[in-house]
């Protein structure tokens, strides 16, 4: 049967196939670690494989993971970078000297702390507004004419909401390319590129590898022959800001089992939101999936099979109270990062205390352990 005859298959069948890898060679049911720097050459000095020459360019575990991240993203294209930064970075690159960019506030830190870096460096205008303000976003649009936007939905470590598809409309309204880190989310969670954005970022250290044990980015596009993309390509190829053959094999492993995890890690973070929603000592709670939360409905829309495993809340009395929690927590890890097996807890404002974090406000990556015993943990280490 022809790839066009074949049916769209779900997600979870995409994932656990590995959208197809194996090892045609051995018959193994799992790809092949390809560890080789450099390939050979015939007599004529041909390549003998004309897909591989130099690592930095060619390697059949990256080509997997790329594959199956596109598959998830219903993407033309994806690439692999070390890093979620090195990802960033190669975005911002294709920015030209003296144009302009639109960000959004209260991002990731460090996300925010290198773009602002960056674009002083290069005389690039940085303006900073709160996208999930739609009526914001659309004014600083019209006023600024970017050349790209960049969003973060749900935000870290706001949780945030920010209307993808209204977003893209303004921002292509005005020439500007729209830019979406959808690393909370996953492309499990949630497909940017098919509410309009023209280039998905993930954190793919987070939930897309989900084990704590990877360092890697990636960007994925929905027009592989634009010329920002191309830009990409052949910028990433020569800085050589690649993944290694391994990072790649594990990375490819982590994402057969993506959608388990994030069904999972969804379905506890509601629970406990739930929960801490009704605590004595919590001020708020802050995730998507609570009907309160004034993004809800936006991320309902443009979301589907839940809200992801990244949640915050405030603490009542302050950074020594917050701080006092974390210290009576056995399960939550105290750890930076998210989307992993094992939940973590992180204090923020320790973390970047001048930017207007909260200081009783905790980060929480909720895993796959059992929720009764997360809640139990949360209600020991609150107290009553």
């Amino acid at each position: 049967m022809s790839d066009a005859l074949k049916p769209r298959l779900k997600p979870s069948t995409i994932a656990a196939h590995a959208a197809g890898a194996k090892d045609d060679e051995t018959g193994g049911v799992v790809p092949a670690v390809h560890m080789a720097t450099t390939f050979e050459r015939g007599p004529d000095y041909s390549p003998l494989n004309a897909q591989n020459i130099y690592l930095r360019s060619h390697n059949e575990n990256v080509r997997v993971a790329e594959r199956l991240l596109s598959k998830l993203e219903n993407a033309e294209d994806t690439l692999l970078f070390p890093s979620g930064m090195a990802a960033v970075a190669a975005v911002f690159r294709t920015v030209p000297n003296g144009a302009s960019v639109l960000v959004q506030r209260q991002i990731y830190w460090g996300t925010t702390e290198w773009i602002r870096t960056f674009c002083a460096r290069r005389g690039i205008t940085l303006h900073e507004v709160e996208a999930s303000d739609h009526a914001a976003f659309s004014e600083a649009c019209v006023a600024h004419k970017p050349f790209l936007a960049w969003i973060e939905t749900p935000s870290n470590p706001w949780l945030r909401i920010t209307d993808i598809a209204a977003s893209a409309k303004v921002a292509h309204d005005v020439g500007a390319l729209l830019v979406v880190d959808s690393t909370a989310a996953s492309p499990v969670l949630s497909n940017p590129l098919a509410h309009g954005a023209d280039i998905v970022m993930h954190s793919a250290t987070k939930g897309i590898n989900g084990h704590s044990d990877v360092l890697a980015g990636s960007l994925s596009t929905a027009a592989k022959a634009a010329a920002i993309w191309q830009e990409i390509v052949v910028d990433r190829n020569t800085a050589g800001a690649v993944l290694g053959p391994m990072e790649a094999w594990l990375l490819t492993r982590g994402m057969r089992t993506l959608p388990l995890r994030m069904r999972e890690m969804s379905t506890n973070a509601m629970a406990l939101a739930t929960y801490l929603s009704d605590h004595p000592k919590v001020e708020t709670v802050m995730y998507p999936g609570l009907e309160t939360h004034p993004g809800h409905a936006i991320a309902a829309r443009q979301m589907q099979g839940g809200y992801g495993g990244l949640m915050s809340f405030v603490v009542k009395g302050g950074a020594a109270e917050a701080l006092r929690v974390t210290g009576r927590l056995q399960l939550f890890l105290r750890a930076t990062s998210l989307g992993g097996v094992e939940s973590l807890v992180e204090h923020r404002h320790t973390i970047e205390p001048h930017t207007g974090i909260p200081e009783g406000l905790l980060r929480l990556s909720v895993g796959i352990e059992d929720v009764d015993d997360l809640r139990d943990d949360l209600g020991q280490a609150l107290g009553q």
